[in-house]
């Protein structure tokens, strides 16, 4: 059966063939006892993306516990409002807060990030700069998402990133990575990309 749990940059959850490199939730059960998605998009403000294996534990998908979600990579996870698990990525999560501007408890990143990322229950976009952006940084141009690379944009698929453009060098655009993860990405963390990104990822 084909689930409905493939995260987009925009935070939705759709139904995709590729996996992606990284699971996640949204802080409890989002599905009925059939494994269909319910009305709501979120359980609680937590929204963390995990490793796919962790200390050889094992789930049935859309069980009884949470509904796993799966992410093409940390830059569509950071794009939807995602953050690092403190259990299966310590590391990650702790090089995360140390960055993330103000407080750096989980419940206090968690709370910053629900406001930066919905407006009511749609995707909250910001507008930016394009030329200020950091590296990780998930724009929108026309309906479609693109990740920020150094000089270029990398068109977002849910299998992977398929077209590169030249990033202008002036103008503002509308992002969807919440700020606060874009001050995280100027300061220094380098996320997880997804292969099709290219070199050094």
């Amino acid at each position: 059966m084909t689930l409905q749990n493939r995260v987009t940059p925009f935070g939705d959850l759709t139904i995709a063939p590729a996996r992606g490199l990284l699971m996640g939730n949204r802080g409890g059960r989002l599905h009925d006892a059939r494994r269909q998605l319910g009305a709501r998009r979120w359980a609680s403000k937590q929204w963390i993306c995990c490793k796919l294996d962790f200390n050889n534990r094992h789930r049935t998908v859309w069980g009884n516990s949470y509904s796993e979600l799966f992410f093409l990579d940390e830059v569509t996870a950071f794009a939807a409002g995602h953050r690092p698990c403190f259990e299966c990525r310590r590391k990650d999560a702790l090089a995360f807060a140390a960055l993330f501007p103000g407080k750096h408890k989980a419940p206090d990143m968690d709370a910053v990030l629900h406001g930066e990322r919905l407006d009511g229950k749609a995707k909250r976009q910001h507008r930016h700069t394009i030329n200020a952006l950091p590296d990780g940084a998930m724009v929108v141009l026309g309906d479609e998402a693109y990740a920020v690379r150094d000089t270029s944009l990398l068109r977002w698929t849910s299998s992977g990133y398929d077209r590169k453009r030249s990033r202008p060098r002036a103008g503002d655009v509308d992002v969807l990575t919440p700020p606060a993860i874009l001050t995280v990405l100027a300061k220094g963390y380098a996320p997880f990309w997804h292969p099709s990104a290219g070199a050094g990822t």
